[in-house]
């Protein structure tokens, strides 16, 4: 996937996310976007962002984006800001969606747009605590890695979305290893 395709799909992800979800803080989003790559992942074997996620303690951490989440790159910042809003006892850092700002779904694929809608819809409401128990699914792909503890900040394997009888497992890992050769024959700058 070339870079400016993904980056305009994770821009594009994080504003459908919080416009189209309440309480969508850091915690919220990350699980969101883990649940959108995995899903995608798990049908097609790509995923909508691009990016990989590690096992922290509180489940799925995109690294690339959390090592920005403090100074946002000008398109994210221009497109979203973060809002520290106090929940009884602590600050949750709300992503909110600038004013002159709309959702562009023109990078993404209608199967992408329907597991984001899909997702937005059953979490509509959800609290990242809720959000950090779906995300530690016990024998799930982040608690696979996780292993109590052991597997702390080791990249969760995409194939993990996939159940190990799944019948159409060889297909979809064919198609994630075809994807991941090409990306890698295409030069740094993109075509």
């Amino acid at each position: 996937m070339k870079p400016a395709i993904s980056r305009s799909r994770l821009r594009n992800a994080i504003v459908f996310f919080a416009k189209n979800t309440e309480s969508c803080g850091k915690i919220k989003l990350f699980k969101l976007l883990y649940l959108l790559d995995f899903e995608h992942f798990r049908q097609t074997g790509k995923s909508v962002t691009g990016f990989d996620y590690e096992a922290w303690k509180f489940g799925p951490v995109p690294v690339k984006l959390m090592q920005e989440w403090e100074d946002l790159e000008e398109d994210l910042s221009a497109a979203v800001e973060i809002v520290p809003v106090q929940v009884i006892d602590y600050f949750r850092q709300e992503v909110r969606v600038r004013d002159e700002v709309e959702f562009d779904d023109g990078d993404f694929t209608p199967r992408q747009l329907t597991i984001m809608q899909n997702l937005s819809e059953r979490y509509a409401t959800t609290q990242s605590p809720t959000m950090i128990d779906v995300t530690h699914e016990q024998n799930g792909a982040w608690d696979k890695i996780w292993d109590k503890g052991r597997g702390a900040q080791r990249v969760i394997p995409y194939e993990l979305a996939l159940e190990a009888d799944a019948a159409s497992r060889a297909q979809i890992l064919e198609s994630a290893a075809e994807a991941k050769g090409f990306s890698r024959s295409i030069p740094a700058g993109g075509y």
